[in-house]
């Protein structure tokens, strides 16, 4: 499969800047559609490389579809999307996360949903990113759901070699995700760094991503990118906690340059 504009584009950014800020907004976490397209274009003034439109539960349909369109409309960055299910899928997206939860105990998340959904993708015209999510403790709802072997905090020797099994398989990208929010922080800085060492692919760390400092360290650790959600939900101020997030990520990434 050939690379695409949105593919080109994170990888000639990551290039640039040596560290990328992919902003999650999950429609359903927000009281109304309105405060999730304002999150968006807040988060994409901010400085934001990426939106990211999905979650784990409930996010399809006419919901999916106004705030897509909306957001899309309001930013010049791409709009991608992160899918929870087959039904996680909209025209008015740049692009989506075509992706293959590699640890999971169910095939459906490997490979069934996948097969489910690639018509649909092919027929509308959103370009696919090909991308192998891996899920580390605690896991939160995306573990629940997706019925994960959940990769131990501890155990960086096993998330990377099912990185590197997902590279040598043709994945483009690499996620590593604790779960939305967790009560023990993102993925550990050494198995960020044990993972980034060993693909040469886009590496994505997600999950209890809150501060500028931990964004920082993340990105210095060796991951590419990192990917917040739950952090940019509330506080105040969503355009200047991204734009500060960013100005993290962009020193940690000069670094790496």
């Amino acid at each position: 499969m050939a690379i695409g504009k949105t593919e080109k584009y994170i990888n000639d950014e990551i290039s640039r800047k040596g560290g990328l800020m992919f902003a999650l907004i999950d429609p359903v976490d927000y009281k109304d559609p309105k405060d999730a397209i304002s999150a968006g274009a807040q988060a994409a003034e901010g400085g934001a490389d990426i939106v990211l439109i999905g979650g784990s539960i409930g996010v399809q349909g006419e919901l999916l579809d106004t705030v897509t369109k909306s957001i899309k409309e309001k930013v010049s960055v791409p709009v991608v999307l992160f899918p929870g299910n087959i039904g996680t899928v909209t025209r008015y997206a740049d692009a989506v996360y075509f992706m293959s939860l590699l640890n999971s105990r169910n095939p459906y998340w490997i490979s069934q949903a996948q097969m489910l959904a690639a018509p649909m993708v092919k027929k509308i015209g959103i370009e696919a990113l090909p991308v192998g999510y891996i899920v580390v403790a605690p896991g939160g709802t995306v573990g629940w759901v997706g019925d994960v072997n959940i990769i131990p905090r501890n155990k960086p020797s096993i998330a990377t070699a099912l990185a590197l099994s997902a590279e040598l398989s043709g994945f483009r990208f690499v996620i590593t995700d604790t779960g939305s929010n967790p009560a023990e922080g993102h993925v550990p800085l050494e198995m960020i760094s044990a993972v980034s060492k060993a693909i040469s692919v886009p590496y994505i760390a997600a999950g209890g991503i809150r501060t500028p400092e931990q964004a920082s360290s993340v990105i210095a650790a060796g991951a590419d990118a990192i990917q917040v959600g739950t952090a940019l939900e509330s506080g105040g101020n969503l355009k200047a906690r991204v734009s500060q997030m960013v100005k993290a990520i962009r020193e940690a990434g000069k670094k790496k340059v």
